[in-house]
């Protein structure tokens, strides 16, 4: 998982995309025509400008390209101008931000909101020293975005913050069910995530704060399964461990409209877990992939061989946690993608 002062929208919009004559109008200097626009019409009232922290990853590139599809402003929050710039090209996102750390503070204030998704890949070989960075990328960043939150005016200060955390804060276990109420675990990634909720929960209280607790992102572009594929491919897919351990994931067009959905409606607010209504055992993530793909999922990585190169690591694959959307279902979230058979043919079609 990827798992992280007023900026005018005129300057990333047309003035009106899409012009409409109506019947003209008799006038004494002669005839006028009446001319409004549609887009700006179902949209007028609506616009928001958002400031997103990890942009440039896996969910934050989708969550980009909806909000300004949408025609809402986006300020791009990096720490690396030139790579947030090749990816959001001039010519293809007109209008965009792109601010570096010195210039959060002006882009932070006047947004309408900000979505939170920094934070240091956690599926790689765990060091104490990678450890330690795991967690202080997300701690920072956060707690720098909600101090720049809490010293914006009253005027000018957003008033949503959407911040991601993790499935991860539950623990693992192969036979309970988690849902928003559920208390944190005790391993380090439970940790992990205890701390950056609560870093997040730092800012003003007249801000609302939704905390998106997010599970194994499905997309072909990044996350776990841009890892599985090639295996499959080469016929060399199959369970990692036993397949028994509990996989709580979500499709990334799902978690990006649940972002964009808690962004635009008052009801999100508090702990929400980004997951799909159907988490499955590994074992059946891999069938459902070697089905998709026509290949077979005979071969089980041994729970050793993972060992060996993720170390700690490897306890995100390895061990799991059923994880249910119970707050997203009451607030009426409707999810394109419930089964991952499903979500699958869509990514792999």
């Amino acid at each position: 998982m990827e798992t992280f002062g007023a900026t005018a929208l005129t300057s990333s919009h047309t003035v009106c995309p899409s012009l409409h004559l109506l019947r003209p109008l008799s006038t004494r200097e002669g005839r006028s025509f009446r001319v409004w626009c549609s887009s700006d019409q179902s949209s007028m009232g609506n616009q928001m400008i958002i400031s997103v922290t990890g942009a440039t990853g896996f969910i934050g590139r989708r969550l980009v390209q909806k909000l300004h599809a949408e025609n809402h402003g986006v300020h791009v929050l990096t720490r690396s101008k030139s790579k947030a710039e090749l990816i959001f090209p001039v010519k293809d996102f007109p209008g965009i931000k792109i601010a570096e750390e010195s210039e959060w503070k002006n882009s932070i204030q006047g947004s309408t909101g900000v979505v939170n998704l920094a934070g240091l890949p956690i599926s790689t070989r765990w060091s104490s020293e990678i450890k330690k960075e795991i967690k202080q990328s997300r701690i920072r960043v956060t707690s720098k975005v909600a101090e720049l939150i809490n010293s914006a005016p009253d005027d000018i200060r957003p008033k949503v913050f959407v911040s991601a955390t993790a499935v991860g804060y539950y623990g693992t276990s192969e036979t309970q069910v988690f849902d928003e109420q559920s208390p944190s675990g005790n391993d380090y990634l439970a940790e992990v995530c205890r701390e950056w909720e609560s870093t997040a929960l730092r800012v003003n209280g007249d801000v609302r704060v939704a905390l998106i607790r997010i599970g194994v992102v499905l997309g072909k572009e990044g996350g776990a399964l841009a890892k599985m594929i090639p295996l499959f491919k080469m016929f060399a897919g199959g369970p990692l461990g036993s397949g028994n351990q509990w996989f709580s994931w979500i499709h990334l067009d799902d978690i990006v409209d649940l972002i964009y959905e808690a962004l635009r409606n008052p009801s999100y607010k508090g702990v929400i877990n980004g997951t799909a209504p159907n988490p499955v055992r590994f074992a059946e993530l891999c069938v459902q992939l070697g089905h998709v793909m026509g290949r077979p999922s005979w071969l089980p990585v041994p729970d050793i061989a993972l060992k060996a190169v993720l170390g700690e690591g490897a306890a995100v694959v390895l061990e799991g946690q059923k994880v249910l959307p119970t707050q997203a279902k009451k607030l009426g979230f409707a999810f394109k993608y419930s089964y991952v058979k499903d979500a699958l043919k869509a990514i792999l079609s």
